[in-house]
């Protein structure tokens, strides 16, 4: 008999996710199971960026995992631009800030 650690109180499956995930972001840890296997878990905003400040007072390090470096930023802006510039006038017509 095979067992796992599921690291959550609480379980759902991976079906009920894709009807209603937003359901699921909570304050704490939803373990997401696929043929009764943890796929994988589910955390809401607050909590997840509370680890994350955790993970990187622990260790500097991993910071770069989680906010793009200045390199980056600046493909994604150039990106951005290039879009823009080459966007016709019907394809902002339906922009809203």
């Amino acid at each position: 008999m095979n067992t796992q650690t599921i690291l959550a109180e609480k379980t759902v499956s991976a079906s009920d996710v894709r009807k209603h995930p937003c359901q699921y972001f909570e304050a704490e840890p939803v373990a997401v199971l696929s043929h009764n296997k943890t796929a994988g878990y589910m955390v809401g905003a607050e909590l997840f960026e509370a680890m994350v400040r955790q993970l990187e007072a622990c260790n500097p390090k991993v910071e770069s995992l989680f906010r793009p470096t200045a390199a980056r930023l600046k493909a994604i802006s150039a990106d951005a631009e290039k879009l823009l510039d080459e966007a016709k006038k019907s394809d902002l017509d339906d922009f809203e800030e």
